[in-house]
């Protein structure tokens, strides 16, 4: 793919067979780049986030913990780090001042120096608990970055000053049993203009913490269906926000209120990704139904885009520009699918015409139905 092209996708998603997809939507494209040439699932792409210098970069956080630098002007992976240190795969990335900032599952944060340089020390290492499912960057003060997970509260971090969390969140009050309630923070936003949180739980909640508070519990809390919720989303303006679950399911809720304030058509399998436009009422999703959706937020059934990716999806991208539909429209290769994800090609292609095939209508054939209707006999009926 030219390096033009790839400078105009709208989005892009990692998926399970460690291919990162460039999706063009006004052109209804998709183009897969790998670093090796073939996708490999030890790469499993498990965290996206842009470089330094707006959207011309992606930092790539793979399974075997290499965090691969993709040009978006290039069209091309620039080159790698490996970040060693703790166990399992990275829950989130981010960057500022040209350091790396890495959290794994096992709860290991760790800044890394120059990117250029591949050194073993990081800069900083600190223990944010084990069970990590998410860390999250302020866009307002990029040094600072919240964790929470499984049994582990949220937290904010201050990586410019001490190793102890500047906020610590506190357990809700035990329920109407007296029971403690189990803590299982699945994903986090900072709220804009605001020291606020907003956070989202295996056990179907978002809740707000305010750190100014000095009781650390929750100051708003609002409950959606019945499944965990898994990602989730700021909308434009930062009013509300909108959450997706293991069912596929998404709904916007009201960050004022805690109400409901509607539901969109979901994914056919659990939500791993989602993101809105900064200023557009866009919203991308992506899950294990190997399908990328772009809605529309202010209408309901708005589904805008919908693109079949092949593969499992784990997270994505969304371009922040704003003139989506003035792009040029500029020459581009054919997509090239690697023969991993194609693998279930016929399988896709035999379920969907299982999908597409449908039952005889009955109103038009009335004929059948009646016949059914004389083979019945009445009770004591000497007919045949």
């Amino acid at each position: 793919m030219a390096a033009a092209g790839a400078r105009w996708n709208h989005v892009w998603v990692g998926s399970e067979t460690g291919i990162l997809k460039g999706v063009n939507l006004q052109r209804k494209q998709a183009v897969n780049f790998t670093a090796a040439g073939q996708p490999r699932r030890e790469e499993a792409v498990s965290a996206l986030c842009w470089g330094a210098g707006g959207e011309t970069q992606i930092l790539v956080g793979c399974a075997d913990r290499t965090v691969k630098h993709f040009s978006t002007e290039e069209g091309r992976f620039q080159g790698q780090r490996h970040c060693p240190g703790g166990e399992g795969t990275f829950r989130g990335l981010a960057q500022v001042d040209g350091t790396l900032i890495t959290c794994v599952d096992s709860g290991v944060l760790r800044v890394w120096g120059d990117n250029d340089k591949e050194t073993s020390d990081p800069l900083l290492e600190l223990r944010v608990g084990p069970g990590v499912c998410r860390m999250c960057q302020d866009p307002a003060h990029p040094h600072v970055v919240a964790t929470g997970g499984k049994e582990n509260a949220l937290k904010v971090w201050d990586l410019q000053g001490s190793e102890e969390p500047v906020f610590r969140a506190k357990n809700v009050r035990n329920d109407w049993l007296d029971l403690r309630v189990p803590i299982w923070d699945q994903d986090i936003q900072f709220l804009p203009e605001s020291q606020k949180l907003v956070t989202c739980t295996g056990y179907h909640q978002v809740r707000v913490y305010d750190p100014a508070s000095p009781q650390r519990r929750p100051v708003l809390e609002a409950t959606y269906g019945e499944y965990p919720l898994t990602a989730m989303t700021l909308t434009p303006g930062g009013n509300s926000v909108i959450v997706g679950n293991t069912h596929g399911q998404l709904a916007e809720i009201d960050l004022r209120q805690g109400r409901l304030l509607g539901c969109l058509k979901g994914l056919a399998g659990s939500v791993r990704g989602l993101q809105c436009h900064p200023s557009k009422p866009l919203l991308a999703s992506c899950g294990l139904d190997r399908i990328l959706r772009v809605h529309r937020i202010q209408n309901p059934r708005g589904l805008e885009h919908k693109v079949y990716l092949k593969s499992q999806l784990n997270c994505l991208l969304l371009s922040g520009r704003d003139n989506w539909e003035d792009e040029p429209q500029e020459p581009q290769e054919p997509s090239k699918l690697s023969p991993e994800d194609t693998e279930a090609d016929e399988l896709w292609a035999s379920l969907e015409a299982a999908a597409k095939r449908k039952l005889p209508d009955l109103e038009q054939t009335p004929g059948a139905f009646q016949t059914r209707r004389k083979k019945k006999k009445r009770p004591g009926s000497t007919s045949p």
